[in-house]
C-alpha cells in the first residue's frame, strides 16, 4: 500500500506512569517538589555565580552552565507531565511531539558533553595543575561551551530527521509521560530496523563514549592522587566517588534505553524518572554543595538579602 494512502496520526496519546487517581496525585506531588527544587537550587546556583566577582573560575563558569541546562532540561519533560496529571488531558500533537523528542535529545546530549569538559576541567586542575591557568582560559572555556551545545544541537537534529522521515498511520498510544525516540519509533508504519540502528549508534555510543571518558578522567584523578598525603587522597576519593556516583544515574539509564534497537525490549518508563528528573534534582547538590567557595558565596549572599 502506498504511503500517500495511509492516515497520517495528528497526535499523541501520552498514557503516563499510572491511571489510577491516587498515583496520579503521588506522582504529581513529587513531580512538581522535584521541579521545585531543580529550579530553586539551579537558579540560586547561577545568582550565585553571576553575583559573586569571586566565582570566576572555570568550574564555576561551568557550573552556572550546567545549572541552566539542567533547568532546560527538565523543562522539557516536566511542566507537561504536570499538566497531564493534573487535568488528565493526555493528548499532544504530533508538532508538540516532535518538538519535545527534539529539545529533550539537544539539552540532554549537550549536558552530557558539559559533564565530560567538567571532567576535563577537574582532570587538568589536579594532574596539571602548572598549566590549569593556560588550558582553561576564559576564551576556551567559552569554545568549549559552545562545542558542547553545537554537538547537542546535530545530534538532536540527526534523531530527529530519522523520527520525521517514518509514516505513521495506526497506533498513537505512547507508554510513558513525554516523547522520546524509542517508543515513538515502535509506532511507525515501516520497517524500522536501519533506523533503530542508526538511533541506537547516534545516542548509544554518545552515552557510551562520554561516560567511559568521564570514568577514565576520575581514574586518572585518583592515580595522580595515590602519591600524595592521605588526607588529600581521601578527599579527593570522596569527590570523586559522587561524582561518579550521580555522572552513572545520568548515564547508565541512558545507556540502557538507547544502546539497543527501539524494538529490541520495550523500554521501562520507571527508568526514565531517574535521568530526566533524579538526576538534574542531584547535580546542584553533588557539584555544587562541595565546593566550599561557592557555599561561601551563598551565604555571603544570603546574609546580604536579609540585611
Amino acid at each position: 500500500m502506498a504511503q500517500d494512502n495511509f492516515s497520517r496520526v495528528t497526535e499523541f496519546i501520552l498514557v503516563g506512569l499510572s491511571d489510577t487517581q491516587e498515583l496520579q496525585l503521588l506522582f504529581f506531588t513529587l513531580f512538581l517538589l522535584a521541579y521545585a527544587m531543580v529550579l530553586l537550587g539551579n537558579l540560586l546556583i547561577i545568582v550565585t555565580v553571576r553575583t559573586d566577582p569571586k566565582l570566576f573560575s572555570p568550574m564555576c563558569f561551568l557550573l552556572c552552565n550546567l545549572s541552566f541546562i539542567d533547568i532546560c532540561y527538565t523543562s522539557v519533560t516536566i511542566p507537561r507531565a504536570l499538566v497531564a496529571l493534573l487535568s488528565g488531558h493526555k493528548a499532544i500533537a504530533f508538532e508538540g511531539c516532535m518538538a519535545q523528542l527534539f529539545f529533550l535529545h539537544f539539552v540532554g546530549s549537550s549536558e552530557m558533553f558539559l559533564l565530560t569538559v567538567m571532567a576535563f576541567d577537574r582532570y587538568t586542575a589536579i594532574c596539571r595543575p602548572l598549566h590549569y591557568t593556560a588550558i582553561m582560559a576564559r576564551g576556551a572555556c567559552w569554545a568549549l561551551v559552545t562545542a558542547c551545545w553545537v554537538g547537542g544541537f546535530i545530534h538532536s537534529i540527526v534523531q530527529t530527521v530519522l523520527v520525521l522521515q517514518l509514516p505513521f498511520c495506526g497506533p498513537n498510544t505512547i507508554h510513558s509521560y513525554f516523547c522520546d525516540v524509542p517508543p515513538v519509533v515502535r509506532l511507525a508504519c515501516a520497517d524500522t530496523a536501519l533506523t533503530e540502528w542508526l538511533m541506537a549508534s547516534n545516542s548509544g555510543l554518545i552515552s557510551l563514549g562520554c561516560f567511559l571518558v568521564l570514568l577514565a578522567s576520575y581514574a586518572l584523578i585518583l592515580a595522580k592522587v595515590r602519591a600524595r598525603l592521605a588526607q588529600g587522597h581521601r578527599k579527593a576519593l570522596s569527590t570523586c566517588a559522587s561524582h561518579v556516583m550521580v555522572v552513572t544515574l545520568l548515564f547508565m539509564p541512558c545507556i540502557f534505553t538507547y544502546l539497543r534497537p527501539a524494538g529490541a525490549l520495550p523500554t521501562n518508563k520507571y527508568v526514565c524518572i531517574i535521568y530526566t528528573i533524579f538526576s538534574p534534582m542531584m547535580n546542584p547538590l553533588i557539584y555544587t554543595l562541595r565546593s566550599s567557595e561557592v557555599k561561601e558565596s551563598m551565604w555571603r549572599l544570603w546574609k546580604r538579602c536579609r540585611a
